[in-house]
């Protein structure tokens, strides 16, 4: 556990882009663990299932998987390549995260780099390592 009392954190250093906060807190809010970060390449990050995220059919809804695939997909671009923002992020999904599910992992990979773009995927995950939902991201850097 990191000294911020949060699970995870110690596998990276905060990038020195100036005036960010990171991780953001919507990661820390989720109870957030970085399990793996490859520099340059990927971060894999768990995130536990709340029966707070649950919709009405006992799955979790939709924009709680979009936001743990987010709260992946950022940072990886943060620690790999200067500011920049989100300007495209796709989502299909393929099966539900059950109430039965303890947690999922989210894969996020840097697929490609132009010079004022990112391209990156991630693959969110059920225990049993199947494969819920894929998201595509395309950032835009800011600045030089």
């Amino acid at each position: 556990m990191s000294e911020n009392g949060h699970p995870g954190q110690q596998l990276i250093d905060k990038p020195e882009h100036a005036g960010l906060e990171f991780p953001p807190k919507i990661f820390l809010d989720m109870e957030a663990e970085m399990l793996e970060y490859i520099e340059g390449q990927s971060l894999r990050v768990r995130f536990p299932v709340k029966e707070r995220y649950q919709n009405p059919a006992g799955h979790m809804q939709g924009g709680m998987i979009v936001t743990a695939a987010d709260n992946t997909l950022g940072p990886l671009s943060f620690l790999a390549i200067a500011p920049n923002v989100t300007t495209q992020l796709n989502t299909s999904f393929i099966r539900p995260v059950t109430r039965d599910d303890a947690s999922i992992e989210v894969l996020a990979t840097i697929t490609d780099r132009t010079r004022r773009q990112i391209f990156m995927t991630a693959q969110v995950m059920n225990p049993a390592g199947k494969v819920v939902a894929l998201c595509h991201a395309t950032c835009m850097l800011l600045g030089e």
